[in-house]
Formats: structure tokens, sequence, C-alpha cells
């Protein structure tokens, strides 16, 4: 009788459901990008604190120069940033420049293209209405206006728009701290001199580079060799963590212990394996307070579990919403055969034809080809049960990267 395997859907939901929100701190503006607001910012200023000019030029009563040509006596100029001393009366104007205050008495802007001058004396060629080339108090923003709200990933423009609302600190959530903890006696590092059956460690820094990306902040435990008390070892050293993800040692061979190893030291084991391809034997429960995903020791798998599943929590983690994978439709690129009871992620690259998007998936999905997942644009999400699929059919799928950011 074969074992029912929980939806992706559910394991997700799971894994979501009691994960707590980080803590805030303070933070520096230019220590802010990229970190989440743990609270809404409201401005502190008006923005412009009065009004301004919007160019250079002269400084009017729209009534004088509703017939022109005029001529205007000069009786000032005011600089970017300055103020005039007094009002403007009838048949007077003011040299003005661009981010200059309003002098009092004036209501609108003649630009120094359709004036022409003579010492005190300006004349003004083409009229214009009140309110021409003003920017009022405020256009931007007032101050007690929130702008930004708890939850945003602060971007460069993020941080401009902090500071001109004059705040210098920022309160942000704290990065969850993942503990990671590779398993394997076959397990090298990079560089390191490797014996005939030796597998170079990919797992730990893709896992890495994708907490980073969702940002959290990796704690790397080290490779723990095929030996209950190395695991239990290691796995100590994420109980100050937030979160302890395993890659290996999580399916069903002899030599398969990271379950029993976590259960010696209070491992509270939720659920394990689920119903997607790749990435089967996932494993999610509690090392005490400490959250544990365990992964698939498959690069591939571990990767495809961390886009899914690791991604989705750290959102979790720090209150910004996006706790679902995007899904998205395009056109399928090859024919596919019908599906199994297993939902599939198959790594494919995206193109353009015309305005058509197109997803292709790779001819060959062995979970060992890490290399088809680095060229790959996204994951094609084949459901459970799925009939067969023509090129040129509606199919879904989910993105690797975002801009320049990818995972």
């Amino acid at each position: 009788m074969s074992q029912t395997l929980m939806p992706v859907a559910e394991a997700r939901a799971r894994i979501l459901a009691d994960l707590p929100a980080m803590p805030s701190e303070q933070v520096a503006l230019p220590d802010a990008h990229g970190r989440v607001l743990a609270a809404d910012v409201a401005a502190r200023v008006t923005q412009p604190p009065l009004a301004v000019s919007a160019m250079d030029g002269y400084a009017v009563r729209a009534e004088d120069v509703a017939n022109v040509p005029v001529d205007l006596k000069i009786v000032g100029e005011v600089p970017a940033g300055g103020l005039h001393e007094g009002t403007i009366g009838p048949g007077e104007a003011v040299r003005i420049f661009t981010g200059a205050a309003i002098p009092d008495g004036a209501d609108a802007i003649v630009i120094q293209e359709d004036t022409a001058r003579d010492g005190d004396t300006v004349t003004v060629n083409e009229g214009v209405a009140a309110g021409r080339y003003v920017r009022p108090a405020g256009l931007d923003f007032k101050a007690g206006d929130v702008l930004l709200a708890a939850g945003t990933v602060l971007t460069a423009r993020d941080i401009g728009l902090v500071a001109a609302m004059n705040h210098p600190w920022l309160r942000v959530r704290r990065r969850p701290r993942v503990a990671l903890l590779a398993t394997g006696d076959e397990i090298s590092l990079p560089g390191e001199e490797l014996g005939p059956t030796s597998i170079v460690s990919s797992n730990t820094f893709a896992l890495e580079g994708l907490i980073r990306a969702a940002g959290g902040e990796p704690v790397t435990l080290g490779i723990a060799p095929d030996d209950k008390a190395s695991i239990r070892a290691l796995a100590e050293g994420a109980r100050s963590a937030d979160m302890l993800v395993t890659t290996g040692g999580a399916s069903v061979g002899e030599h398969d212990l990271v379950q029993d190893a976590l259960a010696e030291i209070g491992l509270e084991l939720d659920f394990w394996q689920i119903a997607m391809r790749p990435g089967k034997p996932l494993m999610f429960g509690r090392l005490g307070d400490v959250p544990m995903l365990g992964f698939p020791g498959n690069p591939v798998s571990s990767t495809v579990c961390g886009v899914l599943f690791l991604k989705p929590a750290l959102a979790k983690m720090l209150s910004t919403g996006d706790t679902e994978p995007v899904f998205e439709t395009a056109t399928l690129g090859v024919d596919l055969g019908e599906n199994d009871r297993r939902e599939d992620y198959l790594r494919a690259t995206l193109t353009r034809d015309g305005d058509t998007l197109v997803a292709t998936p790779f001819g060959k999905q062995d979970s060992s080809m890490f290399s088809r997942l680095a060229t790959s644009d996204c994951l094609v999400v084949r459901p459970p049960h799925a009939p067969a699929a023509r090129a040129g059919d509606p199919v879904q799928f989910v993105r690797l990267g975002d801009g320049n950011v990818r995972i």
C-alpha cells in the first residue's frame, strides 16, 4: 500500500503557520537598503516647506502680465533656497531661480526665455496664469503623511524618500538567522582534495545565497559525517538561530540519520515527505524553539525546496506578506507527457515570441543536474495527475529570479 504524500500547498501552510515575526531593531539610514520596515514611516516635514519656483525667471502677479508685452520693475533677486524681504506690488517683479521661495504678493513665474531685461526693468513677452511654474507647499508630501508601510522591503528610492522625510534612523525587522547543516560522508568543500567518490558541496552555498537574497542571515554549521553523534553535535549550534535547515539524510536509506539523530536531542517532527518532484523527502519540525526544515541532499532538490518553502518562511518571519510563490502563465514550448501523483517543478527557460511568453522545460530533468538549474529562468509547475500537454498550451511557472536578483 503506497504512502499518502502531503500536497505542496498544505506543507507550505503547515510550515508557515507558527513562524514568529522577527523583532525590530534600529538602523541608520545608510544601512537600511534591502531591510524590511517594522513600522509605518510618516513624514516629519512638509516638502516643499513653502511655495517655490519650478523654473528660472521672474516672480510676478499674474494680473500684471495679463496683457503683453509689459514692462515691470525688478525689485529684488532670490537665489535657490533664498527668501525675498517684502511684498511684490503692482508693476513689480523679482528675479528668481529654481527652488527659491515665491515672494509674498507673487502668484506666478514667467520663465526667463519669455522676457528681456534692461537694467532694473524686465519686459514680459508671454503672459502666465496664476499658479504657473509654482510648486505649492506640500506638493510632494505633508508632515504626518504615512508614505511607507510596515513590511516594505526598502529600495534605493525608498531610502531617498525616507531621507527627504527627515528620518536618520529606521525600525526594521531583524534578519532571521538560518543555521545550515550539511550531512554526508561523501561531501567535500570546494577546493579540498577529493577522493574517488567525493561530491563537492553546493547545497550550502546555493542556500546561503537564497537566504541573503530573501533578507536572512545564513549561519553555516559545517558538514557532518553520516554519524549520529556528529550530527547531534553540529546541530546544537542551531539553538540560538531562528531556523535550522539540514541538507541530506532526509530519505529512507540506512545512512540517512538526520531524523533519528535530531530526535535524540528533542526534534518534534511535524511531517515528512510531500507530493512533489524534486524534493519529495522534505522534513519539517521543531528542535526546541527552533523551526527545522530538512531538505534532500540532492542539490537541485535542495534549492527547489529553498525556493518553495524556505523563501516563503523567511517572508513570514520578516512580515513582508510574500509568503506564496507567484504563479504566472506562459505558453508551453514543448510537448509534455501526463503526470503522476506528484507535483512537478520542471527547470525551464523563458523566451518571447512576439507578445507571447514561452516556457520551455529541459528535456532531461534529472535532479542531479545542477547546471540545468543554474541556466533556468523558471520552474514550470505540473499539478498531480496533469494530463499530457502540447506545445502551445498554457502552463504555470514560478520565476527563479526577480530583475537582477537571481535565486
